[in-house]
């Protein structure tokens, strides 16, 4: 009894164990609906009036405590903070969008060709996205921004820049690998162009991690772009977002106004939480070997 007792715990703890992952991920993707559904439901719940303007404040009081009537209270300038929380996940997702968007354009292309063809452009092509990888995402995006200035596309230029390498370092060594396989050497020999075995034999098969990088890239951007709207570098000051209106609120929280910071600072957290359930959950999902791994760890 006293061996059985421990093997039947064993066995209930690993049951348990074998579905976290799986509320983890539906965690992250229920968590991300929501946010989904703030960026685009937000204008039309304005239009309803059951939402303030994010740009009004002069008919508002100054600072003004979490309320009834301020769900989240108002900003040193007068802004509504849960107006302004809630249109921050529509900036924040279409930036974000846009940016992981862009790498992922670039870097796909770039790594299928890279590795298919080899020689001097896969060497050149190396070498560029080694330089850039080895320097800090923010960093790199500081100074793009300095360039091209402030605004959401521009923004998402700046930002997307850091994750161009990570999509083209998998793409490349996924096509490194497929290349030598017997299907794509019976395309080449058949005669297939380039063009015909890249996007017909080679793109499906190099592709299974990409949805995953992109998750994961689109929670660390939600941070980039805090950053870069923290350092007065992100959108226009008139385009509400959770960086810059951490910005705002930063002077006046040592006086006790703490729900200018609390509520912008808790939706970005949320937001990145819920994207990196999801890109965990996903990896997992897509590769079935570390899920196998995972479990045999627990």
């Amino acid at each position: 009894m006293a061996i059985i007792k421990p093997q039947l715990l064993k066995f209930i703890r690993l049951a348990r164990n074998s579905h976290l992952s799986q509320k983890l991920m539906l965690m992250g993707i229920v968590i991300t609906l929501f946010f989904l559904f703030l960026a685009f439901f937000a204008p039309l719940l304005e239009a309803w009036g059951w939402l303030q303007n994010p740009r009004e404040f002069l008919a508002n009081p100054i600072q003004e405590p979490p309320s009834a009537q301020y769900w989240f209270g108002t900003s040193r300038l007068g802004h509504d903070v849960f107006s302004r929380t809630l249109f921050g996940a529509q900036a924040a997702l279409t930036v974000v969008i846009l940016a992981t968007a862009i790498s992922m354009l670039i870097g796909v292309p770039l790594g299928m060709v890279s590795g298919y063809l080899g020689g001097k452009l896969d060497q050149v092509l190396l070498f560029i996205m080694d330089t850039i990888y080895t320097l800090p995402g923010l960093l790199l995006s500081v100074t793009l921004a300095f360039v091209v200035g402030k605004g959401i596309f521009n923004a998402a230029i700046a930002i997307s820049i850091a994750y161009i390498p990570q999509y083209y370092r998998v793409v490349r060594n996924q096509t490194v690998s497929v290349k030598t396989e017997v299907f794509i050497e019976a395309a080449e020999a058949l005669g297939a162009s380039t063009w015909v075995v890249l996007s017909r034999y080679l793109f499906f098969n190099v592709i299974p991690s990409v949805p995953v990088l992109f998750t994961l890239n689109a929670a660390d951007a939600i941070l980039v772009l805090g950053g870069l709207g923290f350092l007065g570098l992100g959108l226009p000051a008139e385009v509400p977002e959770w960086g810059h209106d951490l910005r705002q609120a930063l002077e006046a929280l040592p006086t006790g106004i703490w729900w200018t910071t609390l509520f912008p600072g808790l939706a970005m957290t949320l937001m990145v939480v819920g994207l990196s359930l999801l890109g965990e959950g996903l990896n997992e999902f897509v590769n079935p070997g570390l899920r196998r791994d995972n479990r045999m760890r627990k």
